[in-house]
């Protein structure tokens, strides 16, 4: 290592941990020995010491378009020697209104209008607020009921928990929104073990919504959000036919659809949209992560007409919305977003994911027969690999295989529970797609 190198380590490595609280992280196991990045480019992560590390993962799901991408990167340096900031309440710069019209020209017909915010997580409080206000201007105040789903994942926010469905997001926090139900998740292993896409078995699992309906009565159900891939649980495909029979049923009783699109959309599942994919029109998508490929914080939801011009009735100098954040539209968010759509569209990455999901799957289902490997799932270009879980408790087996691929095999995973995912930039090549297999092979065989 040079001089110059030593001194970029030294600079690049924290001489105290104490103060910094890692979110969704075991702090004190993590402080005795921390896994710290210090830079990154396309498909790799580096260590302070100059270690690359294949990304597996996307980041947080979120750099589909790989890292540090030069045209994005130069087109924040440009925005912010231009403008840094702009008020988002009674102000707008030309970008924003840039930004939405390419942002609603990739979601399906009739959904045109775009609510920016900064995160999945705002974006589904923002979806359900509209979804409760929609019903109210339109005179049906009684539908207040929100429908999740189990073990699903909306976020932070407390519309996002009360909604979701993982125990541990909830439990510690309260009662959440009243009025809120959940239908059954949709996971079988017994029927659906080593699924490659859409598994033929649980579309029936939508009906349960029919007894929600019966239960509570539709005239106070609001909305249903659901996830088209539940991700952060694990990695759980939308059965055949299930999200098609959720959208009749809501169409029967007048509840509003939404799809919960923060990981699926922008190219994860081969297309703009997994609305796209599955032709089935929500009434509202949620986005965030892909849209500026994790460059910088942003997220939005995208409304159907319908319930846009509902709110458009009233005086025109009057606010149609009590709704929105200080940086809704950031100038540097915008920025990189549209470099963004730029770059997926110019490389075709939707269309490359598409083509690239056969052999994912082949590469990921390599892994049948390993030690411990109880189960594999795979749509897009995601993974979901269960371990069995250790007797002395859920996810130690996963966590070690995690840290090892890390630190002995330079792949990064990322793990929930006992189950691994993978959900690499969307420029990953087909000898990259091997290499993580293998590595995370290896890994999973070192731990036993």
């Amino acid at each position: 290592m040079s001089l110059a190198e030593s001194r970029d380590f030294a600079a690049s490595v924290p001489n105290d941990l104490a103060a910094y609280w890692l979110p969704f992280t075991p702090n004190r196991a993590f402080k005795k020995a921390p896994r710290l990045i210090a830079r990154a480019k396309d498909m790799h992560y580096y260590t302070p010491d100059g270690r690359a590390v294949l990304d597996g993962t996307a980041g947080l799901w979120c750099t589909n378009a790989g890292h540090n991408r030069q045209p994005i990167v130069e087109a924040i340096q440009r925005q912010a020697a231009e403008l840094d900031y702009a008020p988002a309440f009674q102000f707008a710069h030309p970008k924003s209104f840039e930004l939405a019209s390419r942002v609603a020209a990739l979601a399906p017909e009739n959904l045109d209008h775009v609510f920016f915010c900064n995160s999945g997580s705002e974006a589904v409080d923002t979806a359900l607020k509209i979804a409760l206000a929609y019903h109210n201007v339109r005179g049906q105040g009684s539908r207040t009921r929100l429908i999740g789903r189990e073990r699903g994942y909306h976020g932070v926010g407390f519309g996002g928990i009360s909604v979701g469905g993982i125990v541990a997001n909830r439990r510690y926090f309260g009662g959440m929104l009243t009025g809120v139900d959940h239908l059954p998740h949709t996971y079988n292993r017994e029927q659906q073990a080593f699924s490659r896409g859409e598994p033929e078995w649980g579309a029936h699992l939508a009906d349960e919504l029919e007894r929600i309906v019966a239960l509570h009565d539709a005239s106070t159900i609001a909305a249903v959000i659901v996830e088209p891939m539940a991700g952060s649980t694990g990695v759980l495909p939308a059965p055949k036919g299930y999200l098609q029979r959720l959208r009749q049923i809501c169409d029967k009783y007048g509840i509003l659809l939404i799809f919960d699109e923060v990981i699926t959309g922008f190219g994860r599942l081969g297309y703009a949209f997994a609305a796209e994919r599955y032709g089935v029109k929500p009434d509202m998508i949620t986005f965030a992560k892909g849209i500026t490929s994790g460059s910088v914080p942003m997220g939005g939801v995208i409304v159907r007409d319908e319930i846009h011009d509902a709110f458009m009735t009233g005086p025109e100098h009057a606010i149609e919305l009590f709704h929105g954040y200080t940086y809704s539209a950031h100038p540097l968010a915008c920025a990189a977003g549209l470099a963004t759509l730029d770059l997926y569209r110019e490389e075709g990455l939707f269309e490359r994911a598409r083509k690239l999901e056969p052999l994912w799957a082949d590469a990921a289902m390599s892994l049948k027969g390993l030690p411990n490997v109880v189960d594999i799932r795979t749509v897009g270009l995601v993974a979901g690999i269960d371990l069995a879980s250790r007797p002395d408790g859920v996810g130690r087996r996963a966590t070690e295989v995690m840290d090892r691929a890390f630190r002995e095999e330079n792949v990064m995973v990322r793990i929930t529970g006992d189950t691994l995912a993978l959900s690499p930039p969307l420029i990953i090549s087909e000898s990259q797609i091997g290499e993580v297999f293998e590595k995370v092979a290896r890994a999973i065989k070192a731990v036993g």
